[in-house]
């Protein structure tokens, strides 16, 4: 248990707010908490408004924390997503906050920061990690990010054990069979048993675009279970 610390000593800059949610935190009916800033560029993110880091947020969490205590006992969980979660460094703080006020706590990451998700993951209930490419290729979608970290970021969550998602937008500008290939066998070898396939939405036109039959059959044919979600 975290050291009791004062709310308003506490920074968490939050830029949105989804006050109910019955798909971001599995079994749980939650609210979710987009922080702002993020230090990486993918190219088919949807949540851009949230990527500049700047100062403060839309939000202050001394108010989120009072409007989540109007929620006891409506809601069961807080999910913080982002932007990227992780690049709040009192994150630890804010969950411990969060449990003291009798919720539980997910986390959505690209793990970019393996050694901050150490600290948190012993303090949350459940974390989805965004997989965005075979990890020797991360530069091609994240604009410069480095796959090492990433990687490590998922050997912590299946050390865990802790009860988790990783997902992955396969962008049909990036992903042939080949590289399909390559991220699948890489997760395998690591010890990844599931993965969920978001399919990516061209902005142009508003469409989200058809995983081909070649990937999919490449990716069933490698990890043990592939799930698709729109």
């Amino acid at each position: 248990m975290q050291p009791v610390i004062a709310v308003n000593d506490v920074t968490v800059n939050v830029g949105g707010i989804t006050p109910f949610t019955t798909i971001d935190f599995p079994g749980r009916l939650a609210a979710v908490v987009f922080c702002q800033g993020c230090p990486w560029r993918c190219r088919y993110c949807h949540n851009r408004h949230l990527l500049p880091t700047g100062e403060g947020g839309r939000y202050l969490w001394q108010d989120v924390l009072a409007w989540l205590k109007t929620r006891q006992g409506l809601l069961e969980g807080v999910v913080f997503s982002g932007g990227e979660p992780l690049l709040q460094k009192q994150l630890p703080e804010a969950a411990d906050q969060l449990h003291r006020q009798g919720f539980e706590v997910a986390l959505h990451t690209s793990g970019v920061y393996p050694e901050r998700l150490a600290k948190v993951l012993p303090l949350i209930e459940w974390v989805g990690l965004d997989i965005k490419a075979p990890f020797d290729e991360y530069r091609e979608i994240t604009g410069g990010g480095n796959g090492k970290r990433a990687c490590e970021s998922l050997r912590l969550i299946l050390e865990s054990g802790k009860p988790h998602e990783l997902r992955c937008t396969l962008d049909p500008r990036f992903f042939t069979v080949d590289r399909a290939e390559k991220m699948a066998k890489q997760l395998a070898e690591l010890g990844a048993s599931h993965l969920v396939i978001q399919v990516c939405r061209d902005e142009a036109s508003r469409r989200n675009q058809l995983v081909s039959k070649e990937i999919a059959a490449c990716l069933e044919n490698i990890l043990p279970a592939v799930t698709y979600r729109s």
